[in-house]
């Protein structure tokens, strides 16, 4: 499967050696590039791209502001928080925003493609070190919902980093079906990400951070 990314960073030269490197791997294709949050946004209504990779300071609207106006309207879209600096405030902001996940700029290009296959196939990737920083950090949902005795099946394993597809096969069951468990479980935890809803699972002890 083709992973379709979106490329938004200020800086034109940094998109181009993104494009550039990744259009090596027959797995990705990047649709488009965006210098600002806002043309982000724009371009992401229009190409529904499966991971846009998001610098977080950019003009006119922030990676962090664009995160949240995505991951709101098009919550099939997955973002990852592209950033100079490993700044608490800006990671955090990106997650609560609804980032799946967050690179350094100075990451290697195999974890770059890596991360974003991830991403594509709704992978939750955190260190156990920045899962712990992140769980005192964002904000815990409040009463959520209470999930179904499958729904609590696949958060564990959505928290334990499995893909769509690899819950699917251990629970034997469609990999749509898969998708829509995800997305009940987001609208009951009241959490726009993947990433939010297994610090979730981490917090109630549904898992542990380093499995």
């Amino acid at each position: 499967m083709t992973v379709r990314i979106l490329i938004a960073d200020d800086h034109k030269v940094v998109r181009q050696g993104l494009r550039m490197f990744l259009a090596l791997d027959p797995d990705l294709e990047v649709v488009g590039e965006a210098e600002n949050g806002r043309i982000a946004l724009e371009m992401a209504r229009a190409l529904l791209p499966d991971v846009v990779l998001m610098d977080l300071i950019m003009p006119e609207m922030t990676g962090v502001e664009a995160t949240a106006a995505i991951r709101r309207e098009l919550p099939d879209t997955e973002v990852i928080a592209v950033t100079s600096v490993l700044e608490d405030n800006s990671v955090i902001g990106a997650i609560r925003a609804g980032a799946i996940g967050y690179l350094l700029k100075d990451v290697e290009a195999d974890e770059l493609v890596r991360a974003i296959k991830a991403a594509g196939a709704g992978q939750v990737q955190l260190s156990p070190k920045a899962a712990a920083r992140l769980m005192k950090e964002v904000r815990a949902p409040e009463n959520p919902e209470p999930l179904t005795e499958r729904e609590t099946e696949v958060l564990r394993f959505l928290a334990q980093g499995f893909s769509n597809k690899e819950i699917a096969q251990q629970l034997v069951i469609g990999e749509k079906t898969v998708k829509t468990h995800v997305s009940n479980i987001l609208s009951k935890l009241n959490v726009v990400s993947r990433t939010q809803a297994a610090l979730y699972a981490a917090r109630i002890g549904l898992v542990k951070l380093n499995d």
